[in-house]
């Protein structure tokens, strides 16, 4: 367990589109955000690139994706477009998960960015497979931090969630015994909790300042959405629009500092967890 209560605070969706990616530089030079994942098929991945080489003081990780996009090892082939589709394609033997999270992984460390922790877009690396593969990326490139999204019980966070989050929060809880068994298998890290699947998408000032007043000792990864809303991202394929713009209203409020002031909350980052 780390001493006090430590916080990394990281966006998702790094290189989705121009717009994200500007309000995750944003958050991070003017707000609490201290790291990234980032997605190495998104259509925005050169202009990530070089914001992550701007500002050298973000925290880069990789944003696994094997749901939406085109794949990278597989001659630019579309990935499946739901989680349920990506089960099917793994059950028939459709998809080389490993092949395709290495090309990912590869691409990102060719455009001399240095990755410190890994993640899955839509969580996927909870199935079995996939945690499976992600384990050996993490063994076999030295990126030793994997994201554990099994959320704090926290009764701001549920408050906020519908019916049917918090439900699937509950039912990601009963794969977490074999979840850290492969990671501690693999020599894998993790913080000490997790915070943000209930909160995804309704993570406003008022939510986040009751998450840091609530979060217990030791480290926590908050999952966050940020970025601004323009013409690009309204046309892409996602259901987080205008709520990236109140995520990083809510990660730049200068009341969100105080609270972390207030509850002695310390900002980090994955390298920092290391000692780097």
């Amino acid at each position: 367990m780390s001493a006090g209560k430590q916080l990394v605070v990281n966006a998702d969706d790094f290189g989705f589109t121009r717009d994200v990616n500007r309000g995750i530089v944003e958050a991070h030079r003017q707000g609490i955000l201290t790291a990234t994942t980032l997605m190495a098929n998104g259509d925005a991945f050169e202009d990530a690139v070089r914001l992550a080489r701007e500002n050298a003081s973000l925290d880069v990780g990789a944003h696994l994706v094997l749901v939406g996009g085109r794949a990278l090892a597989k001659a630019n082939q579309p990935l499946p477009t739901s989680v349920p589709r990506l089960v099917a394609a793994m059950t028939l033997g459709r998809i080389r998960i490993y092949d395709e999270l290495a090309a990912q992984v590869r691409r990102i460390l060719d455009a001399g960015i240095r990755l410190s922790h890994l993640d899955t877009h839509k969580h996927t690396h909870l199935a079995p497979p996939v945690l499976d593969a992600v384990t050996r990326i993490a063994e076999d490139f030295g990126i030793r931090w994997v994201r554990r999204p099994f959320d704090l019980p926290i009764t701001a966070a549920r408050a906020a969630a519908p019916r049917g989050k918090n439900a699937t929060s509950s039912g990601m809880a009963l794969v977490r015994g074999r979840f850290e068994r492969i990671l501690a298998r693999r020599h894998c890290k993790t913080t000490d909790h997790f915070a943000g699947f209930q909160m995804t998408g309704r993570l406003r000032t008022e939510e986040l300042i009751a998450l840091i007043r609530a979060l217990p000792q030791g480290s926590t990864e908050l999952m966050c959405h940020p970025g601004r809303c323009t013409e690009e991202l309204r046309s892409a394929v996602t259901r987080l629009k205008q709520s990236r713009e109140e995520e990083l209203a809510a990660l730049t409020a200068p009341e969100t500092r105080r609270a972390l002031e207030e509850s002695g909350v310390e900002l980090v980052n994955y390298r920092m967890l290391d000692g780097a």
